[in-house]
Formats: structure tokens, C-alpha cells, sequence
């Protein structure tokens, strides 16, 4: 795997893909396959599927969406996030063809289960959404699903970190805005000593060249932006020249 990464993010609501604002806000995009299919061709290092509305309906991963992206036959690594109840899920969700996996409910729930699954998959292809803000009381981690937040402290030492590759930090505050991640969410490493992917708000290349500045920041996801103009991602890596990640593609994407 690439020291750092630059890794392409798919929101799905609903079964179709979604710009999302804060997670409040949401505007079509179209087909997750096709988005998929885009970023494969143009060169993304990594490719996160977050089903956002799986967990909060109870419905479970959504397997008929896998089998769609499985049938592009994609080269780039693959994350599924969305509706992971425990390890028969995980297990499953892999054999639908996606590398690794990350848990946000889960870890809350039953955080036993995560080294179950991770006995099984490794540990390296499990990895942990945060959704976290900063404030004068310090970083809270949120539980989306009722709205209650708690401080991060308290929550790292609950998690199952042993059993975690990576956790994603998530300002979702700021997702979907431009050039908006606060950059105070790094202090996020010195509780949990974790390699960091940070998610939301993040736009430009020079704010992703701070960002992966930091030593404990291996990866950068980014979603809205790179559905603004064709071939933004290819774009953005040119841009980016001289960090060690891989080069763009630039071969035609239409399906």
C-alpha cells in the first residue's frame, strides 16, 4: 500500500449516489457504480462506498450495490462502509469484493465484535469512522443516529484499537464544504495513536498537502469536489506532484 493516499469517496442515499452537506443536505448525483467506474479509470488510490442510511433503517450492507461494483471489475482497492451488523456481515461484504471495511455503529454497539471480524479479516482491513467536531470542551465524537455526542477521550478508551488499521476522521461539520476541515481535529492522534484518514471539507491541494504533512495523516477522502468538473481528480493529482501517491489516469471513463 502507498505511503499516502488520495482516496475517493461515494456517498449513497437511498441507493443513489449524493452530494451531501453535513449530512443534512443532499443532492443527486446519479448511479454509485458509475461514480465508482469514474474513479477506478482516473487514478483514486482507494475508493470508500459509504451507504449512509443502512444502519439508521436497519436494513444491513447493501449487497446489491456490491454486486454492481463488483461487475465493473475495478482494480482500485475497494472500502465498504453502511449497515454492518457483525463479522457474517463483514464476511460477506468482502466476498462481494470489497477489501476492507469500515464500522461506525458497530464500534459503539459492540465493540466485542469488532475483534472477532478483525481475527478473521486482519486487522488491516478493518478501519473506523469518527465523526467528530472540535470544541472549547475539546474533540466530541458523535453517534449520528441520536444526535448525542461524546467527548473523544472517553470514547478512545472503549474503542477496540488493537483490532483497527485506521480511523477515518470525519469533520462533518464541514463535509461538503469547501476547503473547511479543521485542522485542531488532528489532535486526535495524541488519544488514539492510530494512522488518521481525514474526510470533510477538504477541496484543494494545497490544504491536502498540509494535511499530509502530518505523520499520522496516511490518507485524504474526498467527495463533493471531485464531482464538480470531469476529470477533477486527475486535476487534483497533478496539482499534488511531488507527494507519493499515485499518478492520475487519464483514460476516458464514459460507460
Amino acid at each position: 500500500m502507498l505511503n499516502k493516499r488520495l482516496i475517493g469517496v461515494v456517498t449513497v442515499k437511498n441507493g443513489w449516489a449524493v452530494q451531501s452537506f453535513g449530512y443534512r443536505r443532499y443532492l443527486p448525483l446519479g448511479k454509485p457504480e458509475v461514480l465508482v467506474h469514474n474513479l477506478d479509470r482516473w487514478g483514486a488510490d482507494e475508493i470508500l462506498l459509504q451507504c449512509i442510511d443502512r444502519t439508521h433503517h436497519a436494513v444491513g450492507p447493501d449487497f446489491e450495490l456490491l454486486l454492481k461494483v463488483s461487475d465493473l471489475g475495478i482494480s482500485t482497492p475497494l472500502i465498504y462502509s453502511g449497515g454492518i451488523r457483525g463479522r457474517e456481515d463483514a464476511l460477506k461484504v468482502v466476498s462481494f469484493g470489497a477489501d476492507r471495511v469500515m464500522l461506525d455503529a458497530l464500534v459503539k454497539d459492540q465493540p466485542e465484535n469488532v475483534e472477532a471480524l478483525a481475527r478473521i479479516l486482519g486487522a488491516q482491513a478493518v478501519i473506523v469512522n469518527l465523526p467528530i467536531r472540535d470544541t472549547p470542551d475539546g474533540l466530541l465524537l458523535l453517534d449520528y443516529r441520536s444526535g448525542f455526542e461524546m467527548p473523544l477521550a472517553k470514547a478512545a478508551k472503549l474503542m477496540p484499537l488493537d483490532w483497527i488499521s485506521e480511523l477515518m476522521l470525519t469533520d462533518w461539520c464541514q463535509e461538503g464544504n469547501s476547503e473547511a476541515f479543521s485542522m485542531p481535529l488532528l489532535a486526535a492522534s495524541d488519544l488514539l495513536n492510530k494512522p488518521l484518514i481525514c474526510f470533510g471539507g477538504i477541496s484543494s491541494a494545497h490544504q491536502i498537502r498540509d494535511l499530509l504533512a502530518n505523520d499520522h495523516v496516511v490518507a485524504i477522502g474526498v467527495g463533493n469536489s471531485l464531482n464538480y468538473r470531469e476529470h477533477a481528480l486527475q486535476a487534483l493529482k497533478k496539482d499534488l506532484f511531488g507527494v507519493a501517491i499515485r499518478p492520475p489516469n487519464y483514460e476516458s471513463c464514459a460507460l
